[in-house]
């Protein structure tokens, strides 16, 4: 349990994370819907490629101190904001990998049960190459921001067998204060695709 964030339950608002300009962030609801399709276990080894601000690793570190996070960033200083956060939420189940995937994930001696990828340019070759890592009953949690991600992750899943495919498209509303009135304001859609690996 950290002092900045007292409670059991994910959901840790945006503003508390400390943040760099033009570093993409998992909002709230999102992380919620991640982390829920992810299905975690008390002691998972998760993987989180693409893990930008590191607000993955930090919810799934303190609602599974038991399990193991694995954020792979192939930004330095982005690197080390996760670490940063990390240090906020006093989370100490984090390991930071700084290196691009697929390349750099051979480097990493400890296997995944989870995996949420949240990005990357080369999502069919990431997807391929944590395919062999990941055991039988492992999950995998993608994001796709565009209609041509989308296909991509859906058609590497269908080369790969993947079963148990859920696909959700997340459109969150929030209330904002613009001047002397209130309005729902949209955050950007985006689909969250799910798979498991059975034999």
């Amino acid at each position: 349990m950290s002092e900045l964030w007292k409670y059991v339950s994910p959901g840790i608002p945006d503003e508390l994370f400390a943040r760099l300009p033009g570093i993409p962030m998992s909002q709230r609801e999102i992380r919620l819907l991640l982390i829920s399709a992810l299905r975690l276990e008390a002691n998972s080894v998760v993987w989180d490629i693409g893990a930008g601000t590191g607000t993955i690793p930090v919810e799934i570190g303190l609602l599974c101190p038991h399990g193991q996070i694995i954020a792979i960033e192939r930004d330095e200083e982005v690197a080390t904001l996760i670490q940063l956060n990390c240090d906020r939420f006093e989370v100490k189940n984090v390991q930071i990998v700084t290196g691009s995937a697929p390349q750099c994930l051979k480097q990493i001696t400890t296997l995944p049960h989870r995996v949420c990828i949240e990005g990357g340019k080369a999502i069919k070759s990431i997807l391929e190459q944590v395919w062999e890592y990941l055991p039988i009953t492992g999950r995998i949690v993608v994001t796709a921001a565009s209609l041509e991600a989308l296909y991509e992750v859906s058609e590497s899943f269908n080369q790969l067998q993947a079963r148990n495919i859920d696909v959700v498209q997340a459109a969150v509303n929030r209330l904002e204060t613009r001047g002397n009135s209130r309005r729902l304001a949209a955050v950007d859609p985006l689909f969250i695709l799910s798979a498991e690996k059975l034999e």
